[in-house]
């Protein structure tokens, strides 16, 4: 009987553990998450995308205690290839490609390392194993567009984009006009997130033709245009991260991607089981999209009005200009 009885008090002992581990943090896959590597397409050390990327790297190493890991310069499938094994040899279990880029290169191999859960930003590929976080970011250029178009003397505004998919350049266009109908709207791309050469002479020819607004829709080179608005004495709209630090109250608001918080947010998922391979879209109503502070050269009236439509759209979805 006292055999029995130690026999069961095994056993009760094993089922507690069991379930104490089955809670633990855990990818799709089952397996607790206990390191996360991130490849960067330039550099950690840049004013906007690159170094907001690594600083969301950090907050998963902080938030909950993991390893991190991650490769600067990395552009090619190549790269990407020696990259990805190197950080399957450093047992990571979960590889984050901080760009667009990385969904066509994690497509090409991700079955080859079906214990890894691949995650990137801003695109249409996707897998079992493969995860595209999205943001909804037309909104973002909408409201953009609104204070632009409010805020233009000359009622000529530009944006300078990197690519022609991007969402917000329809929505600055759509909310210039739904705010300013006698506004032009020139749109501009450089077809590189970083080309700052080209950005720069499209500014110059903005700056010429009498442009008072420009909203510098791309990364290393908004830092530059944001500088020389604030030198010329118009207006800017900052990108990514909040830019009035670097322009002043020259800018008007930014429209300020959470790319770090969206990171924590996926590894918070992907430990629960709750988060599969797929293509995701984020944006307001989740907070990893937010507007700047506002610049004191806006009305305050005008302020209390977009920030009643951003409310608005957060509960319903819908832009004003799509009720």
């Amino acid at each position: 009987m006292k055999k029995l009885t130690t026999t069961l008090a095994i056993v009760f002992i094993i089922i507690i553990m069991f379930t104490l581990l089955s809670g633990c943090q855990s990818n799709a896959n089952g397996e607790k998450i206990e390191r996360v590597g991130m490849l960067i397409e330039h550099t950690i050390h840049d004013q906007t995308w690159g170094n907001k990327g690594y600083r969301g790297l950090l907050d998963i190493q902080e938030e909950h205690n993991m390893d991190v890991f991650f490769r600067e310069g990395v552009q090619t499938q190549q790269q990407v290839n020696i990259a990805v094994e190197e950080l399957a040899n450093q047992g990571v279990q979960v590889i984050i490609g901080h760009s667009s880029i990385f969904g066509e290169y994690f497509n090409h191999i991700n079955d080859s390392y079906p214990d890894i859960t691949f995650v990137y930003v801003n695109g249409g590929y996707s897998d079992d194993n493969l995860i595209s976080l999205n943001f909804n970011s037309l909104s973002m250029g909408f409201f953009a567009g609104m204070i632009a178009g409010e805020m233009t003397e000359s009622n000529r505004v530009g944006i300078i984009a990197a690519y022609e998919w991007q969402p917000e350049v329809e929505g600055f266009y759509e909310g210039v006009l739904y705010q300013n109908s006698d506004a032009m709207v020139d749109i501009q791309y450089v077809y590189d997130w970083d080309e700052k050469e080209l950005a720069l002479d499209h500014y110059e020819r903005m700056v010429n033709s009498n442009v008072d607004v420009v909203y510098p829709a791309g990364d290393a080179y908004s830092v530059s245009i944001v500088e020389d608005v604030m030198n010329d004495g118009i207006y800017s709209i900052g990108y990514v991260n909040d830019q009035q630090a670097i322009g002043g109250q020259s800018v008007l608001t930014s429209t300020i991607q959470h790319i770090d918080k969206l990171y924590v947010y996926a590894i918070n998922q992907l430990q629960e089981g709750e988060l599969e391979g797929g293509i995701y879209n984020f944006g307001f109503a989740e907070e990893v999209i937010t507007m700047g502070p506002y610049s004191n050269h806006l009305p305050e009236r005008f302020t209390e009005n977009v920030n009643k439509i951003i409310s608005e759209y957060t509960e319903s979805g819908l832009l004003p200009h799509q009720k």
